[in-house]
């Protein structure tokens, strides 16, 4: 299929789940994630870059990943992103359990722009939004490129994992040179890993 019909089919999908089952399948997803992250972690210290859910869209809670690492892996840096429109890209901030949110016009969480700035090479993990992937780590996401013009920024040992509500679909089919591809994605019932 192609990504609009994709994007139109799995919005819908989305919108019809209940708040409960996406605060059920968000829950397994940080379970699979965090168990993922304890083989990744050691001492090192690493810096997590996520997205924070617009909840009217029943986006994966991300929140529940975010706290369980504030607890347990303290020498995880956390950065989330500030959406600037009038650039069409992201700046990136740390967050610690103290910063404040405010919510930006479309709906999505965002710490105030003062803090301290990554820049996107120093990120070692990016969790990355998604409506639907395949099984060959392609994504289809809102369609603004907005994170596939972030994670061409990357370096490219940064991991970048998708977080999905649903299973893969076998193939999308108009996936172009500038689309990125993940390296993994975490679903509700599995850790999926795409090439080598």
């Amino acid at each position: 299929m192609l990504k609009a019909d994709l994007r139109k089919h799995y919005l819908a999908e989305r919108r019809a789940l209940s708040a409960d089952e996406v605060n059920q399948r968000s829950q397994q997803i940080a379970t699979r994630l965090l168990a993922q992250l304890s083989s990744l972690v050691a001492d090192r210290r690493l810096v997590l870059h996520t997205f924070l859910p617009i909840q009217r869209h029943n986006e994966v809670d991300t929140w529940s990943i975010i706290h369980q690492i504030w607890d347990r892996y303290p020498q995880i840096q956390i950065a989330v992103p500030v959406t600037d429109m009038a650039q069409l890209c992201m700046r990136h901030y740390v967050i610690t359990p103290e910063t404040p949110f405010f919510a930006n016009s479309l709906g999505i969480p965002e710490p105030p722009a003062d803090g301290l700035e990554l820049q996107p090479d120093e990120l070692s993990i990016v969790l990355v939004p998604l409506l639907v992937f395949d099984g060959q780590g392609d994504r289809v996401g809102y369609g603004g490129g907005f994170y596939d013009r972030f994670l061409a920024q990357c370096e490219p040992h940064c991991l970048k994992i998708g977080l999905s509500l649903f299973a893969p679909i076998e193939q999308i089919d108009d996936v172009v040179e500038t689309d990125i591809r993940l390296n993994s994605c975490v679903t509700p019932d599995r850790y999926w890993v795409f090439g080598s």
